[in-house]
């Protein structure tokens, strides 16, 4: 019998302001939920709060395709596409894995990686959809009111993007730097 779930909690509280202390977890995981943080700066910044010093932050978010080094945003079509999904699913702008980067080396972290896990989540929303279509998932779908219903449409948006390469299942790892030990001189800021 697994006794570990005598030791977890759960909360809900605000992402973008977290209840917890500074410094507070060794491992700081957030699965699916920054694609829904209005303001990405905000959310990693408090994850980075609340993480111990030397601990492991992984976020696991939804994101756009990186733009190439000759663009500056993505292409009409694909802001449109996102638009859509955006709309249907009461979303804020997306971002890119390399603008969590940028994010991640803003706040100072370290040892910060991306992977790109589209490939292994491609099965799901041709199984979600598969789903919907079955007598129990079309009742389901008709009780739960016109805002699933309206998700349920937009599926196949889903699939055309990451067809497209546009939407992409992310991963990102990153390290909060170990606290400087006392007695011993602290790094010194590099010069700009």
């Amino acid at each position: 019998m697994c006794t570990c779930l005598a030791q977890a909690s759960f909360q809900v509280a605000d992402a973008l302001e977290q209840p917890f202390p500074d410094g507070q977890f060794d491992l700081v995981w957030s699965m699916e939920s920054g694609e829904h943080m209005p303001n990405k700066q905000k959310f990693v910044s408090e994850l980075a709060r609340v993480a111990a010093p030397g601990a492991t932050i992984i976020i696991v978010t939804w994101c756009h395709r990186n733009l190439a080094p000759s663009e500056d945003s993505l292409k009409p079509d694909e802001l449109n596409l996102l638009k859509k999904i955006c709309d249907a699913y009461y979303l804020p702008d997306w971002c890119s894995p390399s603008d969590y980067v940028k994010i991640a080396e803003s706040l100072s972290l370290e040892d910060i990686k991306t992977a790109d896990w589209s490939e292994n989540v491609a099965p799901f929303w041709p199984a979600v959809i598969q789903s919907a279509l079955t007598w129990k998932g079309l009742t389901s779908l008709l009780r739960s009111g016109w805002k699933t219903i309206k998700g349920a449409l937009v599926m196949p948006l889903m699939i055309q993007g990451y067809k497209k390469g546009l939407i992409k299942f992310s991963i990102i790892t990153c390290h909060k730097p170990q606290a400087a030990i006392e007695g011993e001189p602290e790094a010194a800021s590099p010069r700009v």
